[in-house]
């Protein structure tokens, strides 16, 4: 009986290997694709692939142009996944976005009309310009994946990814996200301007033809599918996070709980998204175990949108991004 629970131990550990191997060639491809056609944007495309191998939703804040878009409907396409778009605005409805049922007087009875959250990989443009109302229902599709209508409940498609963006120098006709909604995020990254080569690169570009959409779309073959997806997710809940790693979670969690600087330290939603971040991307890396830098690489896209500096903090001219950097410099792995 042991020498079968051995021999179980061992294949389950083979399988595992095997589908990091995966992961981490998926991970090389999928960058040499998309990098053919987008120029710079490496750090967006890495935490994208982490969140949705996590199982977790990511928030985009940065200026318009910066091809969130493109690389968002490039993933989509690669892993055979099904895309759809949101744009947010003011006057956006629930029914708009999670469906209505409909009376078929033909019929005569009620059939669903399924709004575009039922899908694999949801771009929610501009989500910062969704009224109150409507983000709370938004909040149910992205905590359960699942969403209720007229008191029936439905579950989404499988897997079911976020990605949002918001444009922070914006204010007219715009909602701050709620607290509860933010921390629904996975992980929250800010997508900057290209730099002066990367610029230039994009100019050569577009001068030689070379940024056609649908030209590029039509390269674009699935290297997966929705099933893949979950068999790679599970393979990710194998990689192994020794008890110093754990702690060392916990004390960066902990740490910004107990700063003075800091009003609303990072929840337990924080932990759990440093802990699953960084299997994610330890499996990207070709590893089976996560190390101390995997959790500093994914710390500040895990903790900064979670935290609300204080008003004094604020006023002297601090950052939150300013908090966390002293955090990770003074905790440190025991």
């Amino acid at each position: 009986m042991a020498e079968e629970e051995d021999l179980g131990v061992r294949m389950e550990a083979s399988l595992s290997e095997n589908g990091i191997q995966e992961i981490s060639q998926l991970y090389t491809t999928v960058n040499e694709k998309i990098g053919t056609f987008v120029v710079g944007n490496q750090k967006l495309v890495d935490f994208i692939l982490v969140a949705m191998l996590s199982e977790g939703h990511i928030l985009i804040e940065g200026v318009p142009g910066t091809a969130k878009t493109t690389i968002a409907k490039s993933v989509a396409l690669i892993t055979g996944c099904g895309f759809n778009r949101i744009q947010g605005a003011i006057d956006l409805q629930p029914t708009d976005m999670i469906g209505v049922r409909i009376y078929d007087t033909d019929k005569k009875e009620f059939s669903l009309r399924k709004g575009p959250v039922f899908t694999n990989i949801l771009l929610a443009d501009e989500i910062n310009r969704v009224n109150p109302k409507s983000q709370s229902a938004f909040i149910e599709a992205m905590s359960e994946r699942q969403v209720t209508i007229d008191g029936i409940t439905m579950a989404l498609p499988s897997p079911f990814f976020v990605i949002a963006t918001q444009n922070p120098f914006e204010f007219e006709g715009t909602f701050p996200l709620i607290e509860a909604q933010r921390d629904r995020f996975m992980f929250g990254i800010s997508s900057a301007y290209l730099s002066a080569e990367e610029e230039l690169n994009i100019i050569k570009r577009v001068h030689s033809g070379q940024l056609l959409w649908e030209t590029f779309a039509r390269t674009l073959t699935p290297l997966l599918s929705p099933q893949n997806i979950q068999d790679h997710i599970e393979a990710i809940r194998h990689v192994t996070v020794e008890d110093p790693v754990l702690e060392y979670i916990r004390d960066l969690v902990m740490a910004t709980r107990t700063h003075p600087d800091i009003n609303l330290g990072g929840s337990s939603r924080a932990s759990i998204a440093l802990v699953n971040g960084g299997k994610a991307l330890a499996a990207l890396r070709n590893r089976s175990f996560v190390i101390p830098d995997d959790i500093k690489e994914i710390a500040p896209a895990a903790l900064n949108h979670r935290i609300i500096i204080s008003r004094e903090a604020e006023i002297g001219g601090l950052t939150s991004r300013q908090v966390l950097d002293e955090i990770l410099s003074k905790v440190e792995v025991l």
